[in-house]
């Protein structure tokens, strides 16, 4: 079994206006993945969430140089990636005969940590 660091970077993304239904189907895409990877996943995704959850993942990858100067880029991967639930907004629609629906805007909470793989773990 592999050395791994525990988790060295993080970034999040908060009160993002997508559900976190939806969210979470394209985070849990890039979870395990290398951070490189990850990135080209998140570039070929057809879904609308898909450049925020990038912009985070890559705001990681800066927090992690950022860190420390000995990074390893390439030994990057995504340890921990999540979507919490943010507040709703409360909302109002007009309805036939004087009534009115209320509905709820969702927002998510994104969240995306990344850790270093050990050099033996990049061979097998």
């Amino acid at each position: 079994m592999a050395t791994e660091i525990p988790t060295l970077a993080k970034a999040e993304a908060r009160y993002v206006r997508v559900s976190p239904q939806k969210a979470r189907l394209v985070v849990d895409m890039i979870r395990g993945h290398q951070a490189g990877d990850a990135v080209n996943i998140l570039s070929a995704t057809n879904k609308r969430i898909a450049p925020a959850v990038q912009k985070v993942l890559k705001s990681a990858i800066a927090n992690a140089e950022n860190l420390s100067t000995d990074v390893d880029v390439d030994r990057l991967y995504v340890s921990e990636a999540y979507v919490n639930e943010g507040p709703r907004q409360k909302r109002i629609r007009p309805a036939p005969m004087g009534r009115a629906y209320r509905y709820q805007r969702r927002s998510s909470h994104i969240v995306v940590k990344l850790g270093e793989r050990a050099a033996e773990a990049e061979e097998e």
